[in-house]
């Protein structure tokens, strides 16, 4: 259902555009690459320079690599449009910190100790969520067989919810008996954004406590 018409007249002040693109690739990994662009509908003096209506104001790019357990191994980012250039672009190089991080359980986390606040973009860092979502989405594969590892898109979101209707009728198997305690969402569960984040080689695994 589309969302109602307006009441009142407006005016667009602002434009943000998100394509986010999950790609196979030939050795069995996956690109996720993401590009943000935001315009203003009015021209406006960004200190540095002025910015006419439509022009962007941030474009900024960004690519993922990750394997079939999600480990990210390549990470680039990049800006092409910012209003102060000479100094946003100059903070692109940090955002290979992501390699060895797992999509998963405290992934969020992860992300925002390496790359939060004053260490990176605002704008880059709040893209690497999307792209981790996309990411999930690129790697799922109907005819996989979880043998009897539980579907990790159950218990994400209301729909999906192991004690409702649509699991019931679609995941049997996976449905619970309802009860005023929510189901323990466990490993892949949710949003990927909040999913397991292990850098490789630490000896640690997803589902671990504090994840």
């Amino acid at each position: 259902m589309p969302l109602t018409d307006p009441k009142v007249a407006r005016e667009l002040r602002h434009r943000r555009t998100l394509e986010i693109d999950g790609y196979q690739r030939e050795d069995g990994w996956y690109d996720i690459e993401g590009h943000l662009l935001d315009v203003k509908g009015f021209s406006f003096d960004s200190y540095s320079h002025v910015i006419p209506a439509g022009t962007p104001i941030h474009q900024m790019s960004m690519r993922l690599v990750v394997d079939r357990d999600l480990v990210i191994r390549e990470a680039q980012a990049s800006t092409d449009d910012s209003p102060y250039p000479g100094s946003c672009e100059t903070i692109t190089p940090r955002y290979a910190q992501l390699e060895g991080l797992r999509i998963g359980p405290g992934f969020t986390r992860h992300v925002k100790e390496r790359l939060g606040g004053l260490q990176g973009c605002a704008h880059l860092t709040e893209l690497i969520g999307v792209l981790a979502t996309v990411a999930f989405q690129t790697r799922y594969d109907p005819e996989e067989d979880l043998g009897a590892k539980k579907p990790p898109h159950l218990d994400g979101c209301h729909a999906l919810d192991t004690r409702g209707s649509v699991v019931a009728r679609f995941y049997p198997q996976w449905a619970v008996a309802s009860s005023n305690q929510p189901p323990n969402s466990g490993e892949g569960a949710g949003d990927a954004t909040q999913g397991c984040a292990v850098p490789v080689g630490t000896g640690s695994s997803c589902g671990a406590k504090g994840g």
